[in-house]
């Protein structure tokens, strides 16, 4: 059942990472996209996530220094596309990433997926020496399966933080996180809410109506309970303070495993240039 309003010093971390994070993706329109991040930060939110292909790292860069939150309290994380991971463009973008942003570092810096450039012998070492330089705090990957992820780790020496990966209650990814847990690898779950498919799911739904919350709220609350971190894009206040919310509610054992007992599966993102998901 909810519980009182969370605040950002109530919400769970994961190595140090805020456990609800603002996803960014498609979100274009410059003033919209820096008032929801600074909507999500005055809020409580201490986690935003962005990306190159977004094209929206400086509107994001303009919502954290509109908001009344110091830039070390944010856990700011974006991404390396996939045109730009041979090693010299990896250095070269990652830094006109920082100049959007309007920051020195950022606290994670993701492989955005394991595609087109991407060479672990030669994209993971210029993660490395951004790291060492101080720019980037962690190295993640994104859209990686166990065994591309064994194999960065075998070409890194620093360890790979976390996977970003699409994760929902439709899209479970048993078998990566049974792996994450075994390897002391963090997930981090995009489309949280299948792209709106939580909301038509009577099992999900009938939990909501039981809570008192919507559906959005018991699919973080289950990501979250499974240990996840999630990233929920949204855009008005409405809805970045009712994902906000899903930290307030506490799903039962039961309620769990009629989520777990879902048998829909529902992958939404499956880009030409993904991998052979297993």
């Amino acid at each position: 059942m909810p519980n009182q309003q969370p605040t950002a010093e109530s919400v769970p971390t994961a190595q140090g990472m805020p456990m609800l994070g603002l996803g960014t993706w498609q979100n274009t329109d410059p003033d919209q996209c820096a008032d929801s991040v600074a909507t999500a930060l005055d809020a409580g939110y201490r986690h935003v996530d962005t990306a190159q292909a977004y094209d929206n790292e400086e509107d994001v860069g303009r919502g954290i220094e509109q908001a009344d939150v110091d830039r070390e309290d944010v856990f700011l994380a974006t991404k390396v596309w996939i045109d730009n991971l041979a090693g010299d463009d990896v250095i070269e973008t990652t830094e006109e990433s920082l100049e959007k942003l309007g920051v020195d570092y950022v606290d994670l810096l993701y492989v955005h997926w394991p595609a087109r450039t991407y060479d672990p012998e030669d994209t993971l070492p210029a993660f490395a020496e951004l790291k060492d330089r101080g720019l980037i705090e962690r190295i993640g990957v994104s859209n990686f399966e166990p065994r591309h992820v064994d194999r960065a780790r075998e070409v890194l020496d620093e360890p790979v933080f976390a996977d970003q990966v699409e994760m929902h209650p439709l899209l479970p990814q048993e078998e990566l996180r049974e792996y994450a847990e075994e390897t002391g690898l963090e997930l981090v779950a995009y489309s949280p809410l299948a792209r709106g498919a939580v909301f038509d799911n009577d099992v999900i739904s009938a939990i909501a109506a039981d809570n008192g919350v919507s559906e959005a709220q018991v699919s973080l609350a289950w990501l979250r309970e499974k240990g996840v971190t999630a990233i929920p894009k949204a855009t008005s206040e409405d809805h970045i303070i009712d994902n906000w919310g899903s930290l307030s509610l506490d799903l039962d054992d039961e309620e769990i495993e009629r989520i777990d007992a879902v048998d829909e599966r529902d992958r939404r993102v499956d880009p030409g240039f993904a991998p052979d998901w297993e």
